[in-house]
């Protein structure tokens, strides 16, 4: 497994295991020449999106990654954005992510649905 794939599946593992809503991994290599993976969670309040980009912060540290920038959540912040070059971690709000639609902007990349559990579950969606 290449890095950039490990690192994309542990920051969703994460993201799914503090209740984000409908974690996926999306495969852009070959599509988007500017970065590999999306990492995709729904969060359900701000409170909520500030923790699970606490949680993905406190895993970078650990795992000594450095990205490319440090978001930081307003009072009306609807959506975080972790650039870590060849992953992109999305936290979005429920309105947030039906407005966007990345899945169905990136229709082409393959997508991994996450979900938590012991035995971490990759599923591909079709």
């Amino acid at each position: 497994m290449s890095d950039s794939k490990s690192l994309a599946f542990n920051i969703a593992s994460i993201l799914a295991e503090h209740k984000a809503g409908d974690v996926v991994v999306m495969d852009l290599t070959g599509i988007a020449g500017w970065t590999d993976y999306f990492v995709i969670g729904t969060s359900t309040s701000i409170t909520h999106l500030r923790g699970l980009s606490r949680f993905v912060d406190a895993y970078l540290t650990e795992d000594k990654q450095k990205p490319l920038n440090k978001p930081v959540a307003t009072e009306d912040e609807s959506w975080l954005l972790h650039d870590l070059g060849d992953v992109i971690v999305h936290i979005m709000s429920q309105e947030a992510r039906t407005f966007y639609e990345l899945e169905k902007l990136w229709f082409k990349a393959k997508v991994f649905k996450i979900e938590a559990s012991p035995g971490r579950q990759e599923t591909a969606e079709e």
